[in-house]
């Protein structure tokens, strides 16, 4: 189909373009002789002219603003940037700065990339859907913008995420560009400085009500099972009421995952399995306590019980070591407010009887009362891991592992270095967001940062290169081990619990192997040896680099 482009629908294609690094022969042959500079430019010397101007960009969103514009002209000359200098771009492209961008969509905004699936079009999905840039997508990233990150309701503005997220898919995990598609469901926002914004580009009008909603969710899925059957479709950033529930519905009836509950739960699974053999303590004679019971807080509990249990003990016992503290308090069975995923983790009211207290047992409380050995954050609730507590729970045992892990860096519960005093060195530290490294005696320790990005990239080459039809938990699983043997924590104790971002992209291709090992195996995916496999993923996986003509 490309090579029919000719003149300047050619030079302005940004998945065909190459611009200087056109050859003369090829400005021949494309109709495009004195379109551009006299000048032939290789692909190394146009990235080490973009990363000149990305430098000179004030940090955070003016960056991310010129690497959208560079995505928008070059897509290839983008990634090849990207994978050059991924620990310096990957706080840019995605956490912490996509969050600032999410929340000026509408002020920055220069061109369309993906659809706005809009409530008010609902008569019209598949007219929607078939004017897809793309026409073969092979994943789908959807969001309704109503709990992005830790920032909240965005409306149309979270359309950040997925495109963010998709660059992530193709940067580390090889999917080829034009298979791709960012979509955001606009179904209104609650957010009122949105809603009076002269600039907002949403539909103006408050969120719709659950029964219209989870109706326009059931017609959004439909349209995308007719036209694109085989597409893996994830959905990110919906609010905990909405999260667990759609992917309930539809993870048996279509290729789907919820990354903040499923891929959540694999990165912190991985980087516990890492944690855990240095401290010494298999996950399953841990006492583990989760601050924050949304859809990731429980997504995660859920895999770390399915761990336990893999290790030995049975449902039961796994549940009585897990402790998860809401805004409330402890979650206990004498609780009317829970939802069934939390319930499932409320603690016996005795187990905290003779507690002494006169409400709710709180985070402190629970360290206090507890022989807890791991510390889990997924509250959005900024510095909650206070120094009282943090010190208590390190009194308690030799390498105390503790996750904050709220994005964006804002919301953390702690941070690496306050953690790191407080315990002397002898914390093992993974967060959500990025951190500047420790520095320990006369050492710089990187942070392990449990970003996503470590497992829904091999997942989307993993589904791709197996045809797999559907994700299972064991397959979730299988990811988050094959993260966890990467660790170089393992190697090292005093090396991060989580590899480089350099070393990301040649890690996806294992867990895409472990992961497509284990869908064959869940009888989801063709038979196919591993071999087989291998070359599947070889052959799919999308290398930025110029295709000679």
């Amino acid at each position: 189909m490309s090579e029919a482009i000719t003149g300047q629908a050619k030079l302005f294609d940004p998945l065909t373009t190459k611009g200087t690094a056109f050859t003369h022969a090829e400005r021949r042959k494309y109709g495009l002789l004195g379109m551009l500079p006299t000048a032939e430019k290789t692909l190394d010397q146009q990235v080490e002219h973009s990363w000149r101007e990305f430098s000179t960009r004030r940090p955070g969103l003016d960056q991310h603003i010129y690497l959208r514009a560079l995505q928008d002209r070059n897509e290839t000359l983008y990634y090849r940037l990207l994978h050059d200098h991924i620990a310096e771009t990957m706080p840019i492209v995605y956490t912490p700065t996509v969050g600032e961008a999410c929340q000026r969509f509408s002020e920055i905004y220069r061109r369309p990339r993906g659809l706005f699936v809009s409530y008010p079009d609902r008569e019209h999905l598949r007219e929607v859907l078939s004017n897809r840039p793309h026409r073969n997508p092979d994943v789908i990233v959807v969001t309704d913008g109503q709990r992005i990150l830790g920032l909240g309701d965005q409306g149309i503005g979270g359309m950040g995420i997925p495109i963010g997220k998709l660059s992530l898919y193709i940067l580390i995990g090889g999917i080829n560009p034009a298979r791709t598609l960012p979509i955001v469901l606009d179904v209104g926002t609650d957010n009122v400085e949105l809603l009076e914004d002269p600039q907002y580009l949403g539909w103006r009008h408050r969120r719709i009500d659950d029964e219209d909603y989870y109706a326009f969710i059931d017609e959004f899925v439909a349209a995308v099972r007719d036209e694109l059957p085989d597409v893996l479709l994830q959905w990110e950033d919906f609010a905990t009421a909405h999260a667990q529930p759609i992917l309930e519905r539809y993870r048996d009836e279509l290729l789907t995952f919820n990354d903040d509950i499923q891929g959540t739960a694999a990165v912190a699974v991985g980087a516990l399995h890492g944690a855990t053999k240095v401290a010494g303590v298999p996950l399953s004679q841990q006492q583990v306590v989760m601050l924050g019971a949304g859809s990731a807080g429980i997504g995660v509990l859920n895999m770390v019980k399915r761990e336990m249990v893999a290790q030995g003990l049975s449902e039961q016992e796994a549940t009585s070591r897990i402790w998860v503290v809401d805004v409330v308090g402890l979650l206990t069975d004498d609780r009317a407010d829970l939802s069934d995923g939390q319930r499932a983790f409320a603690q016996p009211t005795s187990s905290v009887g003779d507690w002494g207290l006169s409400g709710p047992a709180q985070l402190a409380d629970v360290v206090h009362h507890v022989d807890v050995g791991v510390l889990l954050g997924l509250s959005t609730a900024a510095g909650a891991f206070t120094e009282e507590i943090v010190r208590e729970l390190a009194a308690k045992t030799e390498r105390p592992i503790i996750f904050p892990l709220s994005n964006p860096t804002s919301r953390a519960e702690a941070h690496p270095a306050e953690l790191d005093e407080w315990t002397g060195g002898r914390a093992l530290i993974a967060t959500g967001s990025p951190f500047a490294p420790l520095h320990r005696d006369g050492v710089e320790r990187p942070v392990a940062q449990c970003n996503n990005a470590y497992i829904f990239p091999a997942m989307g080459l993993a589904v791709t290169a197996a045809q797999a039809t559907r994700v299972t938990d064991d397959m979730m699983r299988a990811a988050a081990t094959s993260l966890g043997d990467a660790s170089p924590a393992l190697r090292d104790p005093n090396q991060p619990l989580l590899p480089a971002w350099s070393e990301v992209p040649d890690i996806a291709v294992k867990i895409a192997l472990a992961v497509g090992r284990q869908a064959v195996a869940d009888g989801v995916a063709p038979k196919r040896s591993d071999d087989e496999l291998a070359a599947r993923i070889a052959e799919v996986r999308w290398i930025p680099d110029y295709p000679s003509t």
